[in-house]
This record gives C-alpha cells, structure tokens and sequence, in this order.
C-alpha cells in the first residue's frame, strides 16, 4: 500500500476525467473518451480479453484529480487495492467508441457511451451484467442491447448490483437483490435490467449505490433509499431492510443537491445550511460525527460548516470556517473538496449534470457549433459527432425535451415527454441548403445506422419519442429519401409490437392538429409518390419491393387514420383523401381486384413480408378516397351486382327453354304504377320482389305514358313517391319549422311496411345513381353508418332545444339544479295532449345536476333519435340495407352518404355553362345561346333550381359537383311560338332558335312551371 498520495506517471499524457474503483481494479477516463483499467482480473473487471490475473499499476494517483476524481466516481464502493509495479492498459475494444462515464462494482465494470449504449464486463454471477443466466463472467465490455434506444443519463454501480438513469429520471436496475437494493418490491436477483417503476414519476436526477444499498437524489432535493439497512444506512431510523424505495424522512425540510454512498454508510449534503448529514455503519469514523457509533437517520457531520452565498461574511475568521464543494464516500471513509469562505465557488449541484459526461442530444448548442463552420469544410471530428448523434435512437429519444415545468419527467404510456415544437424549429434550422454537407451527412447516417437496427420490441417507452419526432425532419419529406428513410421508418413502424404502438398511438392522440397532420400528409406524398412510379411502369423484378413500399406507407395511414377516428378526430377525415388516386390507378380494376382477394380469403393484415406478394389494392385502405371516388367505387359495385343479377337471370331463362319448370325472369326490376296511386303500387310490386331482384337496374312505366324509361322517368318516379310518402296526411314524419327538417313521428298509426319501402326507395336511388328529395337531417346517415347521433345532430333538427343543451353543459356555477330546475324526463306532445317520458330509470326522482348533466343531454338525444323511433327506423334501416348493404356503403362519411342520396346544393352556375354541350347548329358563341345564358344567370336561385328539376329531374346536384352535369342543348326545327322540351333521360334540351331575349325568358319560365309527366314530343 502507497504510504502517500503520488503522481501515476503512466498517464501523464492523459488528461484524465474520471476514474472509478472496484474492490480491487480501476478505470481510468481521459478527455478522448478511452478507458484504461489496472489491477486484479479475476473475473475479467478489467475488460482485457486474454490478460494476465492482475495488472500491476504504480502505486499512485494523479495529481490534481487525486482525491476529487478517484473517490468521487466509485459509486459507493471501497478504494480497492492499489498496486505497484507494471503498467496501465487501454481497453482496445471500445477504442472506438467514445465513452463519458465508467462505474465499478466489486467485480464488475460499467461504461456509458456519447450513443448512449451501456457496455458491461466482469463477473455476472448475480447478474449484475445484465446480459441474461446464460454468462458467469465476461473477459471484454459486451453491449446490453436490451436497453438499446434508451437516453442515459447516469449508470452507477453497487458491490453486485447496476443502475443506468434515464433522461426522464426512468430506473433500471439488475444484479444482486438479497437485501431489496433494486427496490423491487422482492429479494430475488435480476440477470437482465428491470424498470423500477415505484420512482417513475419522482424525477430522479442522480443514483448512487453502496455494497448492498441505493441511494437516489431527486430534482427538488429530497432523497430515496432501499436494499440494506442493518447499520442504519437507509436513513431512516431504523436497522431494517428496504425492498421498496423509501424517502428519508428527517431530511424532507431540506433541499439536498449532493448524495454519496459507502460501502454500508451514506452521506448527503445541504447547500442552504452548508451542512453535510451522514447515517449508517460508523466504526471506522466514516460518518465524521466524532465518534465510531452507527446512526439509523441523518446527523450533522462536525466541522465549520459555512454556506456559499456568494460573498464572505465580515464577522467570522474565514479560517477557521469551511464552504463544501463536494462530498464522497466509498469503502468505509468519506471525503470533502472544501474551501474557505474568501475563496469558495459555488458547490456542485448533482442535479446538474456535467454536459461533458452526457450523451448526444440535439439541442441549440450543439446545432450552433455544428453550423458554425463554413459548407464543405466540416471537420472530421464534427462529422462523426453528427454521424454518432443521428446513427443513435438513445440520442435522438433524449433530444427535444420538455423542459418546461420539467414536463418531460412525466413521460408515460400517456405522455411523450417531448416539445414537439423544439424539435420542428431545431430540426428546420440545422437542415438547411446553405449546409449541404450536414444534410447528408444526417441523411446518411439515418440511412445506414440508425433506422436498419431498428426493432419491433422496445424496452422503454422512452426509447419511443424518435417515431414522434423524426417525421418533423425536412429529410424525411425530400422525395429523393421516401425510398431510403421514409418508407423503411414506416416500415419500422409498422411492425412494431402491439405495446409499443399502442403507446404511440397513445402519444398521436395529444398531438395538437397540425403536427398530426404533418405526418400524414408525408405518407400521403409517399403514396402518391409510389402511384405515380407504378402508372410510368414497374418492371417485374421490382413489383415485389414496390408491393412492400405501397402497403408500408398506407399502413402507416391506416393506423394513423385509427388513431383520429378513436380520439374523435384530431383532424378531419378528409384530410387523409389522396385525390390523385382516382387519376393514377382504375379505381374500377382496383375494386375488381380487392373483391376478388376477398373471395380468394387473402389476409391483408398479415405483416409486411407476406403483404408484399399480395398485390396492392387501395380499396384495402378505404380512407384516402374522396368522395368521387367513393362514388366511382359504389357504381362500380352497383354495376357488378346489376351483371350478376342480369347473368342469373340470363341463365334461368336459358334453363326454362330446355325445363319448363323453371320460369323465365326479366333481367331489369320493372315498376309499372299509376301516377294517382304510385305509392300503392309500388308497394305491391317491391313486396314481391326477391331480394336477388333489388341489384337489377331498375326501370319505371307510367301508365297510359310512352315514354321509355332512359333515365328520366325513373327520375320523376323518386321525385313523386317521395313526395307523395313524406304527405303530412300519412303521418309518418314530424316537420320541424325552424330547421325545415323531418324525422320519424311515433305518433304514426302507418304499418312500419311503408317506413320499409322509403328504406327500399332510398337505397334504389343509390344503386341506381338518383338522387332524391329527402329533408332528413344527417343524423339518419349516421344511423345507417352504424355511428352515434350527437348533440350536434339535436341543433341541427330542433335549433332551440339544442342551443338550451348547450347552455345547460356551458353553465359556470354549481347551481345548475336551483337554476335550471330539470329532471330525467322529456315532456312530449301526444295529439293534443302532453305527456312525461323518462329518460332513465326514476328519471322523474332524478334531479339534473352539475355531475350528472353530460348524461342527462346524452339521454335525451338518445330518445329523439333512438329510442323513441326505435321500430320505425329498424324497418327503414332493414329497407334500405336491402338494396345498398355491403361493404361499399361503409366507406362513406355521413356526409357524403347524405350527398348521394339527395344531392348537394353546391351550385356553381358559371361551371354548369362550361360544362354544356352543343348539338345540330348550336355552338357556345350562337346567338340564341348567348341570349339563353344571359337569360339563365339573371334568373333567381329558385328558378334556375326549377330549371335543374325540368332538365334533369332534381333539383339538387350530384355529389361529384356541377362537372359531372352534363347539358346538352340542342336546336329544333320549330318556330318560336314553341316551347323549350327536356328530356331529362339525357338532360337534353331541346331550344328553339330565339331570336328575342324577352320571348327567350317567357318561354323558357313557362317550360319549367309546367315540367311534370312524359309524354311523345
């Protein structure tokens, strides 16, 4: 043993940073982030694959760092032996990794990489390596890949046990566990790392460890302990053991900002009062309070103890008094780095880690020093920082933290912990043209490191944050990288493990608006990107690969798209439309495609390898269709479902020719019905009709008409049983006055049959591409989409009544019973006379309360829309269903479904006279066509809507817009004494050749008052 402290000359060239001891080995850090380790090799501590037992060492210490360094990072063990003789070894296999902290067990050995890796070597026989059961000791530093992806802050070990400290104040520890030092809740030791999930939320900033015993700092200052306290060393009063981490009681009134552990004993420091508290085994004089006795809780190292307040008092001899700098301890002796008050800095703080000893993190910074040098002369030594930063999950989870009120030491299942605005604005500022050569250089490291070693099951929920932050990089949008990082991110995504994606998902919940968006608008021009390479052409060899990238980005959209229908929409659903899709794939082939994969029973929801020899169809990912396309899909079903009822037709008919029995059927649904009594008969007809008749095209006969049913006839033929069916005479529906909207009546004395044909007649006019004149609000198309009416819904049918919910939901005070005087019930009219309903169970005994309101209104719309109309809308449901069931129809938002059935009133006049088609010796510079335009625009709304209806048959347009309104205007041989005549089969019009604006108008007016019936011309 060295008989005084003395300079180790092995490494006067290093410039050493940190040192830690083991019982009977040392590791040495210098600036460059190489390690050397001497001294006993039992158990390969030293981490030199093949070296002798023991590596002899001078026997002495660096000068300057003696005391400071050595003790200072042997967390919480006894020096060891120090040797003499031989010489000090680099560890040549993590030369190339840049290490920033090293930690010794007894026999063990811990180091911390700038990537944020934790590399282990030693004895594993508690498992304090954390590599698994498998390994008794290991010869040279092993990476623990189970924490891989995590941001360390801090690793520190104990005589059999280890630690590493998360950015977030997160605790993993393995190892021995005899006396509870993991503190986890048990005895039993841990062979690879365990989440010490009881201090999760305490914001640990610093852990230190004894032989069998854990001390951790918190960031307001308070202290936890755990494992062995047969000496007291827990701190808290008592000689029993911990197996859970408890906080010392008697130091709760002071903030500590310095703890230390010995071998059974720990230390803490107080900088308010200056003062240095010490508990535990004491035999030795290791607790300083002047005698040998053991203390079970804190008590007051001796000595004269001054804080640092930054100035020296005039009343006190600046000798005689001492201002702490630093406290620790190991073995069984304790130290203090003290000054005197005239020349005394401020003390460290222990929750203010050395930014030298961290890992990489993106901050401000490091960007500034990064851009500080001029384009194309980056540094070697600046590319591989930037290289190990952006080749490191651990970094890049560790970057971008909220920092605000310590925001991010709340990270959970629920919370990502990060500001997602730092990392938008960083990220923009350090991707910039003027520096191309760090783009690359982030680019290239993503490509080839960082997103290739990615995994599906991750060990923290930390280990997250990138999968949110890296779609805020301007790389990831640049069309030239969706192939290289785009899609393989997404692909990491999208195979992660059902936990891990629930989390994010959890985290895409809370995003505000436009950064959810920002991440779905990149896979839209991903897909789009890929679409628009499929219809230049894919050679075969390369289907397969592109089949991958395809499904990947849509995916990605549909868990994205998952995650916005589950919170309510973060943004609206149309926002996922790629309105391009219609113009860079068939969406008639695709649909054939997708229906066959059904029939053929392909999973899609297999993983992305099995996907990849499926081919793609978008119809598999309903959601980026608009609503055009949509409509394109549900024709093309329609026409599908028309064929094969014509071909079974078709076939049956074949049949009876050679077997009598079988009867020959018509190939369309016909509908012969008097105009007078066309509900009626169309009752009759519809009840007769098999249900395999419905997805025949329809076609209509008025009788006693000769018009050919082309189109327009089936027109009118919605118009007016719709018309006729909606009579208040029938009683079935309930018209509001201040919305102009109807709903079911349940007052009606009508058989629900006629509530099941309007079903029938509403789905009809889908599968038959007309639209009909239906005043219901768009909580029926929520219905028929299977999705809850809401309150929003109320207002829309009954204003009053709904703004008087609001009202009651928005009301400040606690009185809502006094003031608004309300119970559970409805108070309806039933012919004439009122009557009470209850909304609940004793809903009459039921006051409305300000706990109990939300359900008071969720009732009550539930009555008007549900409960109340239950039979009568199960049969229209059941009607409607009949014809326009499938799977087609539930790619509709209500909205647009509601768009389709009765049209929109999206009228875009200038559109529609662009849109017009010419015949015979018309053209758009034609006189009387100039005059007819002329005359059109000046017409009122409801005339120019009148002049749709004579055309076309409804009023209303089309859900795809005035450009899928096609006019045709014809000339006529007649005088102008004739009228205008549509034909609203071909919305043909057929204009005589006016030479006059004012008998143009005349005419034209008189037309449209007089449109109804069909007749030869």
């Amino acid at each position: 043993m060295a008989a005084q402290v003395e300079q180790v000359v092995a490494l006067d060239a290093q410039n050493i940073v940190a040192v830690s001891c083991g019982e009977a080995h040392t590791l040495a850090l210098n600036d460059k982030g190489q390690v050397y380790a001497w001294g006993l090799d039992s158990d390969g501590q030293l981490g030199l694959l093949g070296s002798e037992e023991c590596i002899r060492v001078p026997s002495c210490l660096p000068k300057i760092m003696s005391i400071d360094t050595l003790v200072r990072t042997c967390s919480g063990l006894s020096f060891g032996r120090i040797r003499s003789g031989g010489s000090i070894r680099n560890i040549k296999s993590l030369s190339d990794i840049q290490i920033v902290q090293v930690a010794c067990g007894y026999y063990h050995s811990l180091a911390l990489s700038k990537a944020s890796e934790v590399f282990c070597w030693g004895q594993n026989k508690y498992g304090q390596l954390g590599l698994g059961i498998d390994y008794k000791k290991q010869t040279s530093p092993q990476l623990i890949k189970s924490l891989l992806g995590i941001p360390f802050m801090q690793i520190a070990a104990g005589g059999a046990h280890s630690f590493v400290l998360t950015l977030s104040g997160a605790i993993f520890g393995w190892g021995r566990n005899k006396f509870g030092q993991l503190g986890l809740n048990d005895e039993n030791d841990r062979y690879v790392p365990n989440l010490l999930k009881s201090l999760r939320t305490q914001k640990i900033v610093y852990i230190c460890c004894g032989e069998d015993h854990t001390a951790a700092l918190t960031k307001e200052g308070g202290v936890f302990t755990f494992g062995a306290g047969g000496y007291g060393q827990l701190g808290h009063n008592s000689t029993s053991h911990e197996i859970n981490p408890r906080k010392v009681f008697e130091l709760m009134g002071s903030i500590v900002t310095q703890i230390a552990c010995g071998r059974q004993h720990t230390s803490a420091f107080v900088p308010s009062s200056g003062r240095i508290y010490s508990f535990g085994l004491g035999g030795n004089g290791q607790l300083g309070t002047g005698s040998t006795s053991n203390r079970k809780s804190p008590f007051t190292v001796k000595g004269n103890w001054f804080p640092y307040n930054g100035q020296c008092p005039p009343d006190i001899d600046s000798e005689e008094y001492f201002c702490v700098k630093r406290i620790f301890s190991g073995g069984d002796q304790s130290f203090s780095h003290y000054s005197n008050p005239q020349n005394c800095g401020p003390p460290d703080d222990f929750r203010c880690p050395d930014p030298s000893r961290q890992i990489w993190t993106v901050n401000e910074a490091l960007i500034q020093k990064w851009l500080s040098y001029p384009s194309g002369r980056v540094p070697v030594e600046i590319a591989n920082e930037i290289d190990g930063t952006f080749s490191s999950s651990g970094c890049l989870n560790g970057s971008f933290l909220a920092v605000s009120n310590d925001d991010h030491y709340r990270t959970g299942t629920r919370f990502s912990g990060v500001d997602m605005n730092a990392a938008r604005l960083l990220f923009h500022k350090l991707i910039q043209p003027d520096h191309p050569q760090i783009s690359q250089q982030v680019a290239a490291s993503l490509e080839k490191n960082l997103i290739p070693k990615l995994t599906s099951s991750l060990p923290d929920v930390e280990a997250l944050r990138f999968y949110l932050t890296l779609p805020e990089c301007p790389l990831m949008s640049d069309s030239n990288n969706f192939t290289t990082i785009a899609i393989p991110f997404g692909t990491a995504l999208v195979n992660l493990e059902k936990a891990p994606l629930k989390v994010l998902e959890n985290w895409w919940s809370v995003l505000e608006p436009p950064l959810f968006l920002k991440i779905v608008e990149l896979f839209k021009e991903v897909v789009v990107h890929l679409l628009k390479l499929y219809k230049i052409g894919i050679p075969p060899s390369e289907r397969r690969i592109f089949n991958s990238f395809l499904h990947t980005a849509l995916k990605v959209l549909e868990i994205l798209h998952r995650v916005n229908e589950k919170t309510g929409q973060i943004i609206q659903y149309d926002k996922f439309y790629i309105h391009e899709v219609q113009e860079l794939i068939d969406i008639r082939n695709d649909y054939i495609n997708w229906v066959q994969q059904q029939a053929y029973g392909m999973d899609v929801n297999h993983g992305l390898t099995e996907l990849a020899d499926i081919p793609v169809t978008i119809c598999t990912y309903p959601f980026v269709f608009d609503a055009q396309a949509k409509t394109t899909l549900l024709q093309t079903d329609a026409v599908l479902q028309m064929q094969m009822a014509i071909d079974q037709a078709h076939r049956q008919n074949v049949s009876s020719l050679f077997l009598p029995v079988i009867e020959s059927v018509n190939p369309c649904l016909i509908l012969v019905v008097r105009r007078e009594n066309i509900v009626g008969d169309a009752m009759e007809v519809l009840r007769k009709t098999k249900n395999i008749d419905y997805k025949k095209p329809l076609k209509v006969i008025f009788v006693g008409e000769d018009a050919v049913d082309a189109g327009g006839v089936r027109k009118e033929f919605f118009l007016l049983i719709m018309r006729e069916l909606l009579d208040p005479k029938y009683g079935m529906f309930r018209y509001y006055e201040d919305s102009r909207l109807i709903w079911f009546s349940d007052k009606t004395f009508e058989d629900s049959d006629l509530f099941h044909l309007i079903g029938v007649i509403c789905g009809l006019a889908i599968y038959n591409f007309t639209i009909v004149d239906l005043h219901f609000p768009l909580a029926l198309y929520k219905k028929l989409l299977k999705k809850k009416p809401s309150l929003d819904d109320l207002k829309e049918l009954m204003p009053d009544v709904g703004r008087s919910m609001q009202q009651l939901l928005d009301y400040p005070e606690d009185d809502v019973e006094e003031t608004f005087c309300l119970n559970f019930t409805i108070t309806v009219e039933n012919f004439g006379a009122t009557e009470v309903k209850e909304l609940v169970l004793n809903g009459a005994d039921t006051a409305v309360n300000k706990q109990n309101r939300h359900e008071f209104v969720d009732a009550y719309v539930d009555y008007i829309f549900n409960k109340s109309v239950a039979s009568l809308f199960d049969a229209f449901h059941a009607g409607f269903h009949k014809v326009c069931g499938g799977k087609v129809l539930q790619l509709f938002q209500p909205n647009e479904l509601q768009a389709m059935v009765i049209g929109n009133t999206n009228y875009d006049w200038k559109e529609l006279e662009k849109n017009t088609e010419y015949k015979g010796e018309y053209w758009a510079e034609h006189p009387t066509i100039k005059i007819f335009w002329e005359v059109f625009h000046e017409l009122p709304l409801e005339k120019k809507k009148q002049f749709l209806l004579f055309l076309t048959g409804s009023d209303r347009i089309p859900i795809l817009g005035m450009k899928s309104l096609k006019l045709v205007i014809q000339s006529t041989g007649g005088g102008e004494e004739y009228l205008p005549v549509s034909h609203t089969c071909f919305n043909l019009l057929d204009l005589p050749k006016y030479t006059e604006k004012e008998t143009l108008r005349s005419k034209l007016i008189q037309a449209i008052d007089h449109n109804e019936g069909f007749s030869l011309i």
